[in-house]
């Protein structure tokens, strides 16, 4: 397994380099210093900024900072003093209270639907669950946002007369912070994604139990109990893990919406406003962090595939 691992390793190091590369021309596409000084500055503004900015070195110099990591080092171009290294530790825990647990949430709740619709399948409960499923998933994701932040946030403090959830802002120096600041936004999340998971893992849970070694299992005297635990649950892991794994890169990466609309601080909302400001540091050292937890993921992946499935050989 090791060496599978190994080589796969060996193989995303030129996926992994192109995408450093590929961002660092696209965010010299248009050139940052004139944009930064505006249509009035001199030639001499021009150059003395771009040496400020390090953008007078080799692009072949820059890119191997990129890739040595130094641009971790470096200081951000929108807020002097505060290196792209500080700003990333500092922005990955906000986006991790609200999206681990969004994510732990959601993945509990759609399974547990799912199982009971397809238990259940062709029955009323069924056709209900998934009647809900897709209204769920049909609403906008900023419509949950502004009625999560009315109704939750703004009518709810008119109810009870105490500010249970915030509209907006982030602070863990306050009192129970993590209700405050970050339930509604974790509830939002699963309020969006538990319509789409459920009808998935449904639809996985259904086309294993309609196999034919679970109607074999069944003619042999089985129990249900032992026939969903052992022959349709352990078979459904591989496309459940895959839709785990997928997901799973996005809890670093924050949910931008969230994280703009709650003026929470977390990787999202950093990232957004570093492309907007032109920011060519931090958004070169978020990708090079983002595109190695992507490529570290796929490889768990396959490493998961094979532990939870005999059939699967890594080679």
């Amino acid at each position: 397994m090791w060496q599978y691992v190994l080589r796969k390793l060996l193989w995303n190091i030129p996926v992994y380099l192109g995408i450093l590369l590929v961002v660092m021309l696209a965010l010299r596409v248009n050139d940052p210093v004139w944009v930064r000084l505006g249509k009035n500055a001199t030639q001499e503004d021009y150059d003395r900024e771009r040496k400020d900015l390090g953008l007078d070195e080799p692009f072949l110099k820059q890119y191997g900072k990129l890739l040595w990591g130094f641009d971790l080092e470096r200081q951000s171009w929108d807020k002097p003093g505060r290196s792209v290294g500080k700003e990333l530790s500092q922005a990955v825990w906000p986006s991790l209270w609200i999206a681990l647990p969004a994510f732990v949430l959601t993945t509990l709740v759609a399974l547990g639907i799912a199982l009971v619709a397809a238990f259940r399948r062709g029955h009323a409960l069924d056709r209900w669950l998934m009647a809900g499923a897709v209204v769920g998933m049909s609403i906008s994701y900023v419509v949950y946002i502004i009625l999560g932040q009315y109704f939750g946030a703004y009518k709810l403090k008119e109810w009870t007369g105490a500010e249970i959830f915030a509209i907006q802002g982030y602070d863990t120096k306050r009192a129970f912070w993590w209700v405050h600041f970050c339930a509604l936004p974790v509830l939002i999340n699963v309020a969006l994604a538990i319509g789409y998971d459920s009808r998935f893992y449904r639809a996985v849970v259904v086309e294993e139990a309609t196999r034919d070694h679970v109607r074999t299992a069944r003619a042999k005297g089985l129990g249900e109990r032992r026939v969903w635990l052992r022959h349709v649950l352990r078979n459904a892991l591989i496309p459940v893990i895959t839709h785990v794994m997928i997901t799973l890169p996005f809890l670093v990466a924050g949910e931008i919406l969230v994280e703009v609309f709650f003026n929470i601080p977390g990787m999202g909302r950093t990232l957004i406003t570093a492309i907007l400001g032109k920011d060519f540091p931090m958004v070169q050292g978020f990708t090079a962090v983002f595109a190695a937890i992507f490529i570290i993921t796929n490889i768990l992946t396959d490493v998961l595939y094979a532990l939870v499935d005999p059939r699967v050989r890594l080679s």
